[in-house]
């Protein structure tokens, strides 16, 4: 098997990148148009490869590898989160529709309260609006200027909530989520299924489809 100290590398010496007396210079015009260039480039690739430098790449391929399998194995979950007030929330993003800036919302006589705010319309499609804010039975706020409205449910059955702020979506690994405390349990945020941390602040991982059953049953 041919070494590479015995590759024909004369484009480094009377070629190109030497001093440019190679009598088929000016026909070729470049050496990559030579065929001694070509054979030595083929001449190259099927050079015998150093044992060190088999080792030190079957050790590099088996610690990647590890460590993809071990991200790959562990179980991430998609998380929107969004700010109520002064506390942090955030749902699964399968139970997330769209996220849209704040659009009118139409009260109904008899039926809206602070709870069930009323319809608003989407492109034309009519969902129902209810306050998170009570539902969770938080303080009221000022009025936030990053005000945005989630879409949440199925394609059969969607509600709007509108929210202070988004702050995007996020991944979690499953095993940074912690149960939530049995004194949140006793409340209505007996909603949330867990919680985690973002940016040094608790993010009360609320169960949107158990949120939007009961709002049916409530509101329907």
């Amino acid at each position: 098997m041919i070494t590479i100290d015995e590759i024909n590398d004369c484009w480094n010496q009377i070629g190109v990148e030497g001093d440019r007396t190679c009598d088929e210079l000016p026909k070729m015009t470049h050496c990559y148009n030579c065929p001694v260039y070509s054979e030595s480039g083929r001449l190259l690739l099927e050079r015998e490869v150093s044992i060190d430098y088999v080792q030190e790449w079957t050790e590099t391929i088996a610690e990647r590898g590890s460590a993809l399998s071990i991200r790959s194995t562990e179980e991430m979950l998609s998380l929107i989160l969004f700010r109520l007030g002064n506390e942090q929330f955030a749902i699964s993003v399968r139970s997330l529709q769209e996220v849209i800036r704040p659009v009118q919302i139409r009260t109904l006589p008899h039926r809206s309260d602070r709870l069930f705010l009323g319809l608003t319309s989407v492109r034309g499609e009519i969902l129902l609006c209810a306050s998170l804010r009570e539902f969770l039975n938080l303080e009221p706020t000022a009025p936030s200027n990053q005000e945005r409205m989630l879409i949440i449910g199925s394609s059969q059955r969607k509600w709007v909530f509108p929210t202070d702020e988004v702050h995007g979506i996020l991944r979690y690994p499953l095993h940074e989520i912690q149960d939530p405390p049995v004194v949140i349990l006793k409340t209505n945020a007996a909603y949330t299924q867990g919680i985690l941390t973002w940016k040094d602040q608790q993010v009360n991982y609320l169960n949107a489809e158990l949120l939007i059953d009961t709002l049916d049953r409530r509101l329907l």
